[in-house]
């Protein structure tokens, strides 16, 4: 045991608690026929709690963490930290790139030296503890070698480097059990188009993916291939745009029905769009896999990663969620990170601790809303008029046979009420 939480401890579930508790998130409590935990499947990110400095883009380092430096038995006592805290909030999983977890060698061999030996040492911790990983992945953004990208970048070797660092990565998260992989193209992207091939790069990319699909296959990988949108930041524009944005690059390479969507509530809000509409997109197209629960602050211009507080914005979000059938490899991953004031450990507990409730008191909403039935039903009912069999018949008919019914039947359609003021009013009953 290490000495960093030793004034914390363990979370449980006491709605009647004064102190740190868990008041709404009872893992125990069956929701719509299965246990809460089954369904909220939440993950721990290993980046933004635990190699995270405390910087942003007009500060440096406020954190001190007895792990910060670059040999692997600071490595290791960051892992003994990070199991620590899994118990603490008794999670049942964790997410991780590989930057975070190991220190980086001189050589491309001695960075995947110590990756290994740190992937062996997180497996003898998983071994004494539930916590399991949700996913891994690759970090190809962080390095001054990623400037231009990974994938897309101009130079080959580069291109070669970054293959390589992503067989790594899941060959580990095949060996840890992990039950997704996941690609976000944080320099995938351009800064100028005065220097880019639009074209090329997308192919490089479309290329990169398909061998990421193939590896999966040769190495018996069952879990899902995540791609994770997001608009720019820190790129001016990434090639993963948005859901619809990344479809059609699926589409374009064959890889539709091999990939998913890691979907981020912050990517969501940068891209324009809100969270619930990307998750329903997602299920739509019938490529919605897991999601990074956070929030933006919405007087901001970036990507502030807070832990999420908003329980009508979560419920909607869970909404989708649950129409989409739930998770099956995915979960719920807190890709968030403290503010740079919170400098304490019990912080690292209280973010995590807070965001698991709101998420519960949220999804408990959500359920609440789905077994109701008032929207579906009320949506089904705005859409009643194409089950009819002569409406059926317009989608298998043409321009000129169309026109001339309505013009023998003499159509004269009225608009009907949308009804949104009564659809918000109905939600506003759960949230």
């Amino acid at each position: 045991m290490t000495d960093f939480f030793r004034d914390a401890a363990p979370v449980r579930y006491d709605p009647d608690a004064m102190g740190l508790a868990f008041r709404h998130y009872n893992p125990d409590e069956i929701v719509m026929g299965k246990r809460m935990e089954e369904h909220m499947r939440f993950a721990v990110a290993f980046w933004h709690s635990f190699a995270w400095p405390g910087g942003d883009p007009f500060g440096g380092q406020t954190f001190e963490r007895p792990w910060f430096g670059d040999t692997m038995d600071l490595a290791k006592l960051k892992a003994d930290v990070a199991f620590e805290m899994f118990d603490l909030l008794d999670v049942p999983f964790f997410c991780w790139h590989d930057a975070d977890i190991r220190p980086e060698g001189d050589s491309f061999a001695e960075s995947q030296r110590n990756f290994e030996e740190i992937v062996d040492y997180l497996i003898g911790k998983m071994e004494r503890s539930k916590t399991r990983v949700l996913w891994g992945t690759a970090n190809l953004f962080s390095h001054r070698r990623f400037m231009s990208g990974a994938a897309t970048n101009p130079d080959p070797e580069i291109f070669a480097w970054s293959v390589a660092t992503v067989k790594n990565c899941m060959d580990a998260t095949h060996k840890m059990g992990g039950e997704n992989y996941v690609l976000w193209g944080g320099r995938e992207g351009y800064e100028t188009l005065l220097n880019t091939d639009l074209k090329r790069e997308r192919q490089q990319a479309g290329r990169f993916l398909q061998m990421a699909v193939e590896y999966k296959h040769k190495i018996g990988f069952k879990g899902a291939i995540l791609v994770e949108p997001k608009p720019q930041e820190p790129s001016k524009h990434q090639y993963d745009y948005d859901v619809a944005t990344v479809y059609g690059f699926l589409k374009e390479f064959g890889l539709e029905d091999e990939v998913q969507m890691n979907i981020e509530q912050g990517h969501a809000i940068l891209a324009g769009h809100s969270f619930e509409h990307e998750l329903a997109l997602a299920a739509s197209l019938g490529i919605f896999g897991s999601i990074d629960m956070n929030r933006n602050d919405y007087q901001s211009g970036w990507d502030t990663d807070q832990f999420p507080n908003n329980v009508p914005e979560v419920a909607m979000a869970y909404y989708e969620v649950l129409k989409a059938g739930g998770f099956t490899t995915g979960g719920t991953n807190f890709d968030a990170k403290l503010r740079r004031q919170s400098l304490d450990p019990i912080d690292l507990i209280a973010g995590h601790a807070g965001a698991m409730d709101v998420c519960a008191r949220g999804f408990k909403a959500a359920a609440a809303m789905l077994e109701d039935g008032g929207l579906e039903n009320l949506r089904q009912a705005r859409y009643a008029g194409w089950d009819a069999p002569e409406a059926q018949a317009l989608l298998t008919s043409d321009f000129d046979s169309i026109a001339a019914q309505v013009v023998a039947d003499g159509i004269n359609p009225q608009p009907r009420s949308g009804r949104q003021e009564i659809l918000e009013n109905l939600v506003n009953r759960f949230v």
